[in-house]
This record gives structure tokens, sequence and C-alpha cells, in this order.
């Protein structure tokens, strides 16, 4: 065995000691709570018929054969960029191969040497990642601390750029959108928004967060992704068509990847229309999450209620328990994950809840009863 061998053996068995091994998960029939599939398309068979359909019409509907930039890009995809920018009320749009993609191409494509990045401590690994990528500088403020952002942007140098998600992925509590936009306004900085679990859940007709707060104007870039709510694979960047030729010419991962297949595009555009017919106001994950706000509310700090997400949070902020905690509300057959270090801080250790439309109240009161015994 090489040294190498070695290193990594006694890497994962130092993890492995600390009880913080991944392993990839076996399939199962939990009722699910703990996947991103908030409005149940990756399950629906209306989407899956309309997309078999118009798959079996499209002989030209199999691999994308190569880079955007070569032989991978087409009508469709061009046409579909600018359905979804129109949707979100963009001027234009670039497909990627998935979130991070989008993330990555993004956030180490434009701010240049020596510009500065500011960005929330709780933002995604894929911001992180192309922040590294990048050669501006980057300061983290505390999460959705309005102060200490406005201390961070008080010592940026040269072009500036904040970096949110509207709704975060671990804990589903939303982003002071309006205040931080007064901020990047008044330190004349640029902002970058991650929609990825505001897509197909906030805005009338699922637009996100920015829409719904009409905060288009005052945003730079938003990065919308379709392995959530969409049930499919892929993201797009949206904003200005400049925005657009640039990501085009100098963002690596889209320039060398292949290209999306047009299977997923069709996928997309589907979802898309079957999304544009939903009251998002009435949605059911709201429903939901009221009620399961009402039955668990006495057990104070557990959980973050204070406004609507399909993401609800119970910090336990012990490794062991949590995932006791998991384990034992998976033997009552409910699917919820224990979410670790270094996922989230060391300390922070926490139950991630997703609803979805297809949850019943039943599922919610049982989930709650299993709760309330195990917690």
């Amino acid at each position: 065995m090489s040294l190498t061998e070695d290193s990594i053996s006694s890497e994962l068995e130092i993890r492995e000691t600390k009880g913080l091994l991944r392993q990839l998960p076996a399939e199962n029939d939990l009722i699910d709570f703990c996947s991103n599939d908030y409005l149940g398309f990756a399950r629906s068979k209306e989407l899956a018929d309309k997309v078999s359909a118009e798959l079996a019409e499209d002989s030209n509907a199999g691999g994308s054969t190569g880079s955007r930039l070569l032989t991978g890009n087409s009508q469709y995809a061009e046409e579909l960029e600018e359905f979804i920018a129109n949707y979100h009320d963009a001027e234009a749009g670039l497909l990627y191969n998935s979130g991070y993609d989008a993330n990555l191409g993004l956030l180490s494509a434009i701010p240049g040497r020596n510009d500065t990045i500011v960005h929330d401590e709780l933002v995604h690994a894929s911001i992180r990642d192309g922040i590294r990528l990048g050669l501006a500088k980057s300061y983290a403020f505390d999460h959705n601390n309005l102060s200490h952002l406005e201390a961070q942007l008080k010592r940026a140098e040269k072009s500036i750029f904040v970096v949110v998600e509207s709704v975060y992925s671990m804990d589903g509590d939303l982003a002071p959108l309006k205040e931080i936009c007064f901020l990047c306004e008044k330190y004349n900085a640029q902002l970058i928004v991650d929609e990825a679990h505001a897509t197909g859940v906030f805005g009338m007709k699922g637009e996100g967060r920015v829409v719904e707060l009409n905060l288009q104007s005052q945003t730079f870039a938003r990065v919308h992704t379709f392995g959530k709510a969409i049930g499919g694979h892929g993201a797009v960047v949206l904003g200005s068509a400049d925005l657009r030729n640039y990501l085009i010419n100098y963002s690596r991962s889209f320039i060398y990847t292949t290209a999306l297949p047009k299977h997923s595009l069709i996928w997309i555009k589907n979802a898309y229309d079957i999304m544009s017919n939903v009251n998002f106001k009435k949605l059911k994950p709201r429903q939901l999450h009221e009620l399961l706000k009402t039955k668990i509310e006495y057990h104070k700090n557990v959980g973050s209620f204070d406004e609507f997400s399909p993401i609800v949070s119970i910090n336990i902020g012990d490794l062991t328990r949590t995932k006791s905690v998991a384990k034992s509300l998976q033997n009552d057959g409910f699917d919820v994950r224990a979410i670790l270090s270094p996922t989230v801080p060391k300390g922070t250790e926490r139950l991630r809840i997703c609803l979805h439309t297809f949850n019943t109240e039943l599922e919610v009161e049982g989930l709650v009863k299993s709760l309330i015994k195990h917690l």
C-alpha cells in the first residue's frame, strides 16, 4: 500500500472514530421529511407523462454530445433560458449543470483581483468554493447580522459583491433582503442571491423571494436551481445580457463541461409550465408548517418557526444525541436526517425537516408525536 493510501485510510479512521464518517444511504420506503422535493415534482406522474410524450416526439433528445460552445448548444436551450429569465423577471439567463456549478462559475469568474466579496457566514459550500477559486478578497459577516454586514462593507475595497441565500438550506430561515439591498446601495455593492430553496416556494408563481419582494432591479445576479422544487437537475444564473455573455466567455464550469442533455431541459420546461398554475399563497407546506409549529411550540428554542419555509431545523447541539433521535424517528417510519459537523458548525448538530405538498396532516401529526417522544 502506498503512503497516499495509508494517509487516506488514516483520515477515514479518524472521521469514523469521531462518528462523522459519511456513507451513502440506501433507498427506503419511509415517509419523506428530508428531501428537497418540495412540490413533489420528482414523483409527479403528470410531469413524467408530459416529459415522456415530448421525448417520444423528439428524435434529438439523447445525449448533448459536448459543451455548449462546441456541439451541446440548441435552440431549445436558448429558448428555455429566455423563458426562465422572463418567468423570474430578469433580462437574461445562462443554464448550468447544477447549482454547485452555477455558484462555482459565477463567483470565480465575476469578482476580480483585489475586489471584495462579503458573504453571510452560512452560505452554501458551492459559494465558498467559488470564492476560493477566484482572485477577490472575502469577508464573512455573522448570519443575517446587518450591523456586522455594514462593518464588513466599510472595510471592503474596489468592486464589492455581497452574497447571500434567500432561504438558508440548513435552518430554513430567510435573509433580510430588503435591508441588505439598502446597505448594498449605500456602499455601492452588487448583490448576488442564491434562490435555490426559494425557487418554486416563494412568489405568486414560485419565482423566488427576490421577485416576491420586488427587488429584481437591485440584484446583480440570482441563482435558481432545478434539483429541488423543480424535481430535475441543473440551474440558471439570471442577470443582464452582458453578464450572460461574460459568463459564456469566462466561467470555467460552464465552458469546460458537457451540456445538459435535452431530456433534462424538457423536464425543466414542463415543470415550469405546471408550476405557473400553482397558487403559492395556499401551498400545502405552509399549512403543514403552521401545524408543526402549533404542535411542537412548547419545545422552546428547538425549531425555526418565525417565518414560513419548507425547511424546519430542530437544533439539538450534540452529535450522538442528534444521530440517536434521527434513528429513532426513522424506526418510527419517518425519514428525517441528522445534519452533523462539518456540514454545520460543531455544537449545532440538528434535525432538518422538509415539508412537501405530498405530506399529509396525519403524517405531520405522527412526526410530531415521534419528535416529542424522542427529543
